[in-house]
């Protein structure tokens, strides 16, 4: 489906401020949604393939990768929709500037690299197989997206920092009419400093508490990166580095699953194996992975030969100026209460156990799908009452985690 597609679908089912009662009216929404954002940018759309691969157009291509090849078969995954016209804000922002004040100790500078993050962004996400390790695998279509969200701080204290990315999406029709807004709660980021007990991803939908030395955790800052519904993705410590034009922080390499743009298209392989670097800039910021497809058995386990594929990631995030985002600020001021109410149930779970399998539907129904209709419904109410919520969303996350 293209993004076009998917907002006609998404405007069909949830008019502006309207509320969707339904689970399967919400998994046609989210859906519809996440859709929407994975769809590459204007710049980057897809063109079939001609007949004769002499006529392969070589802008489709990657400069540092497969240019020798002669097949017209490796055009970005993706769609060909066009989004809201944008202007990029170039001028220093306020949380570069902020950076960049003179007797700062370095761990003030970490945290006030990691609130730069926040704020409004054009983003892109483009991933590509530089490395085939198994000698049957055909190389993989590189992947392209974009979006347009604003990164909200939704906690600030002296040990921790946590960021709440909301997509808000306009989309062009094939008659060039404008579509939209719409609104979808996206990735969350925390960041804590010199953190203890690390939940790492064992594998086959297992995580696991990981506890970090002492010593190795002095001046680190770990990075919780979580999906849509608050699950857990994955968790790594790092430093942070700062120079005179950048900061920048490496994670160790992490275990993680499967994107969602690989589980629709890919079960050769069970887990992502690799490194995340966030530098900030003056105008924004940019998240680079090196990551490995790494094949597992039943158990949990590397195959003898698990390696398949070498991936590179760049995720860029460019502050604009101008763009409408009030929709996304009117939902999270609507849904905060019940989203906070998620993330404490979730840490109450990961609490209580060494380790947790999630799965990632019940009886049809995914996760997100089941949070996203009872914070459209409860908070839809006057006189949101969070005790009564969250034996609500415990209950939920019960039947999800064993």
């Amino acid at each position: 489906m293209h993004a076009a597609q998917a907002a006609t679908q998404a405007e069909r089912t949830m008019s502006h401020h309207s509320h969707v009662n339904s689970p399967s009216a919400w998994r046609s929404l989210v859906t519809a949604l996440l859709l929407l954002a994975s769809s590459p940018l204007p710049a980057a759309e897809t063109t079939a393939a001609p007949a004769n691969a002499a006529d392969c157009p070589q802008s489709l291509r990657y400069t540092f990768s497969w240019s020798q090849q002669t097949d017209c078969n490796f055009g970005p995954r993706g769609g060909t929709s066009k989004g809201a016209p944008l202007t990029l804000d170039t001028a220093p922002h306020t949380g570069w500037l902020a950076l960049q004040q003179p007797g700062l100790s370095v761990k003030e500078k970490d945290r006030r690299a990691i609130l730069a993050m926040a704020g409004p962004y054009r983003t892109s996400f483009e991933f590509l197989e530089t490395v085939l390790y198994a000698p049957t695998l055909d190389r993989a279509r590189p992947y392209q997206s974009w979006g347009t969200e604003y990164i909200y701080v939704i906690d600030d204290r002296e040990d921790f920092i946590s960021l709440q990315h909301i997509i808000v999406m306009f989309a062009q029709g094939e008659s060039g009419e404008l579509m939209g807004p719409f609104v979808q709660k996206h990735w969350r980021q925390d960041w804590q400093y010199e953190k203890a007990d690390l939940l790492v991803y064992a594998g086959n939908s297992v995580w696991k508490h990981a506890a970090v030395p002492e010593a190795a955790r002095k001046g680190t800052w770990a990075q919780s990166v979580f999906q849509v519904d608050d699950s857990p993705r994955y968790e790594a410590t790092g430093r942070w580095q700062h120079e005179a034009n950048f900061s920048t922080w490496l994670s160790d390499t992490t275990w993680r699953p499967l994107p969602r743009r690989e589980t629709t298209v890919r079960s050769d392989y069970q887990v992502l194996e690799g490194s995340n670097r966030h530098t900030i800039l003056h105008n924004g910021w940019v998240q680079e992975e090196e990551n490995y497809k790494v094949a597992l058995d039943a158990a949990g386990n590397k195959t003898a030969t698990p390696y398949l594929a070498k991936e590179l990631g760049v995720n860029r995030y460019e502050r604009i100026t101008g763009f409408d985002f009030s929709t996304g600020d009117s939902y999270w001021q609507q849904t905060a209460p019940f989203w906070a109410d998620v993330r404490a149930e979730w840490a109450a779970a990961f609490a209580a156990q060494p380790a947790m399998t999630i799965v990632d539907e019940v009886e049809g129904l995914p996760l997100f799908a089941a949070l996203f209709e009872q914070a459209e419904t409860l908070t839809a109410n006057d006189g949101y009452e969070s005790a009564s919520a969250r034996t609500i969303v415990k209950a939920i996350l019960d039947r999800y985690i064993d």
